[in-house]
């Protein structure tokens, strides 16, 4: 992923796993993405789920779980 934005070899190698996984009917998860230039490029190509520091820096066990009742609060809050 680091180099996908400028290095051409790369982006053609990603782009054709992208294809390759979409041709075959699977998805494709892209791990490490950290900008907002390769999460722009994946996008753009059809990647539809990823993970990186772009998203969140990793969290132990108990960080996590208070994450998710955080986003749940958020949600149960905008929905009434």
């Amino acid at each position: 992923m680091r180099d996908l934005t400028v290095d051409p070899d790369d982006a053609a190698i990603v782009t054709t796993i992208i294809a390759l996984a979409d041709n075959l009917g699977l998805e494709v998860i892209s791990e490490g993405v950290e900008t907002q230039e390769q999460l722009d490029f994946l996008l753009r190509h059809g990647c539809r789920h990823m993970q990186g520091y772009f998203f969140g820096r990793p969290l132990p066990a108990e960080g996590f779980l208070a994450l998710l009742l955080q986003d749940e609060a958020a949600a149960s809050a905008s929905q009434s």
